[in-house]
């Protein structure tokens, strides 16, 4: 595994350094000093990387599976700061030390075309960075973000090209112009791929809503099946899968939601779907009958990638249940004896969602379930407050503790501490798990 994630990076590295090094290994524009230059390295790098951020977003399944696709995301969102960063840099040493450079006028009615190019790309990566960081305090619902960070980012993307074809600085000679075609080329089959390609093949396999169940805290259950096609083959408890429900999967409307479901329920999905965000405030209006698609599976957080665990332990809060749910379903159906410690948080004892069926999981696994209430009842004996340290010592097994893997899903906050909680318990950092809560 580690391996593969090393590879993976180098790999990145290589889509992103080569451009640039065999653009100056080429013939280099003379009477140019350090800064110029140092200035078209960030751009050329800051646009690779942008260009790499199509491969990161695309779902690739060799490339998820050694880190996982939340992993992936948050690294997509990190370099796209980075990458902005380099861009405007490269902007800003020109502008503060060659200003001639840019021409006599910003006006992009009067500024020659590959200028207004340039900027053009850096303003609309700007904003589709800033769109994306902030899509909640500018109040943007999920789907009209999706069409807007796709719109933005390509509309970058080819103004980016055409910036660099236009100056020509390091791309007159036929061969480093066919390179700079050649990657701009595999980044659009890319984008053409995951737009175009990818829906089209889940609009072959449609899926049915065949069950919509209410439960506490507004968490509802989702039941889906294939329509007409076998579904899938596999999948591991605790992963997840990008659903789309009454809406075309051209549609950008798909969303990430755990199965909750266990493998051996298959055909038959099901997932816990919270009403919270833009699109799940309206989970309530599905209906059976209704048109699914899917792509799926993904993710790393699976029992079944820990088989050698002698003991599992689930920290989850609220809707942060949904892998639990799925991992002990599985147990409970293979009649697997390990070991479970769960610690659930919630606000309130009415807001533990399948609360029913996790009691009725521990007659058929050994499993040790501790509620942790914020807002306990009247004559409540359980933990109350928040997952600290002094409450995980109270009910795990004394140490040592190796055997142990834990797997943490909810708020960041709780997920958070409770990871600095059992590193202060002695259980090494590669036996701690933690699922990302929202990937946008």
């Amino acid at each position: 595994m580690a391996f593969r994630q090393a590879a993976w990076i180098a790999l990145y590295l290589v889509l992103v350094l080569t451009p640039q090094a065999l653009l100056f290994l080429g013939e280099v524009p003379p009477g140019r000093d350090f800064w110029w230059n140092f200035s078209m390295a960030l751009g050329f790098a800051g646009m690779a990387m942008m260009g790499v951020q199509f491969a990161l977003t695309a779902r690739i399944r060799p490339m998820t599976s050694p880190f996982g696709v939340d992993i992936i995301y948050l690294f997509h969102r990190y370099l796209a700061w980075i990458a902005l960063a380099l861009v405007a840099a490269h902007f800003g040493i020109l502008w503060l030390w060659y200003e001639e450079s840019l021409g006599p006028t910003i006006n992009p009615f009067a500024a020659d075309w590959e200028l207004t190019a340039g900027r053009a790309a850096l303003l609309l990566f700007g904003l589709a960075v800033v769109t994306s960081e902030w899509r909640k305090l500018l109040r943007l619902e999920y789907g009209l973000w999706r069409y807007l960070h796709v719109v933005l980012a390509t509309l970058g993307f080819g103004a980016a090209v055409a910036h660099i074809i236009g100056i020509g600085y390091f791309t007159a000679s036929p061969m480093n112009r066919t390179l700079w075609l050649l990657a701009t080329l595999s980044w659009l089959v890319l984008l053409v791929w995951v737009r175009l390609v990818k829906p089209m093949r889940q609009t072959r396999e449609p899926w049915r809503v065949v069950e919509v169940r209410p439960g506490r805290n507004d968490v509802w259950t989702i039941a889906i099946e294939p329509d007409g096609h076998a579904g899938l083959r596999r999948f591991l408890p605790g992963q997840f899968a990008w659903l789309t429900l009454r809406n075309s999967p051209f549609g950008l409307r798909e969303h990430p939601f755990t199965i909750a479901s266990a493998p051996e329920s298959l055909p038959r999905l099901e997932f816990g779907i919270k009403e919270l965000g833009d699109f799940t405030s309206r989970i309530g209006e599905v209906r059976p009958g209704d048109p699914a698609w899917i792509d799926a599976p993904y993710g790393v957080f699976s029992i079944d990638r820990q088989k050698a665990a002698e003991g599992i332990v689930g920290i989850v809060g609220g809707v942060g249940i949904t892998p639990m749910l799925s991992m002990l379903r599985s147990l409970a159906a293979r009649g697997d004896r390990r070991p479970v410690w769960l610690f659930y948080g919630n606000k309130g004892w009415e807001d533990v969602a399948y609360r029913e069926e996790l009691e009725a999981l521990r007659a058929r696994l050994d499993l040790h379930l501790i509620h942790i209430l914020e807002d306990p009842p009247e004559g409540w004996k359980g933990e109350t407050g928040f997952v600290t340290r002094e409450v995980l010592e109270r009910h795990l097994p004394p140490e040592p503790r190796p055997h142990l893997h834990c797997f943490l899903c909810g708020p960041t906050p709780m997920t958070a501490a409770a990871e600095q909680a059992l590193l202060g318990m002695g259980i090494p950092a590669r036996q701690i798990q933690t699922e990302i809560f929202e990937l946008a």
